[in-house]
């Protein structure tokens, strides 16, 4: 078993938003209420699935995967190569085309 000498640090990757920050959590949760309960007529602020919202907030956030699927700068890109392969092959079926690119650009440019 592993022992912390700082207590404060011994559940810092278990415990939720709620027990670290609720004030973030209250925000985050109203936001919610106002998107279920208003019409946003900005189409790059869609409401997206809660298979979405589980995606984009995996532990793949963790990952740096600079490059494309089995040609990337760093290593332990495996899982991370197949989740864009599967995008990949994807995007080939739903636009019926033999390429694509599935990463985003970065910064202002992904809007």
């Amino acid at each position: 078993m592993t022992s912390y000498p700082n207590t404060e640090l011994a559940d810092f990757f278990s415990k939720t938003l709620s027990e670290t920050d609720c004030d973030i959590k209250t925000s985050i949760d109203q936001e919610l209420g106002r998107q279920q309960n208003q019409i946003e007529l900005i189409a790059s602020e869609n409401i997206v699935s809660k298979a979405v919202l589980e995606a984009q907030g995996s532990i793949l956030t963790n990952k740096y995967a600079e490059g494309y699927p089995g040609r990337r700068y760093y290593g332990g890109c495996e899982f991370v190569d197949i989740s864009e392969k599967l995008a990949q092959d994807r995007a080939k079926e739903l636009f019926g085309c033999d390429f694509v690119n599935v990463q985003p650009h970065s910064g202002a440019q992904a809007n």
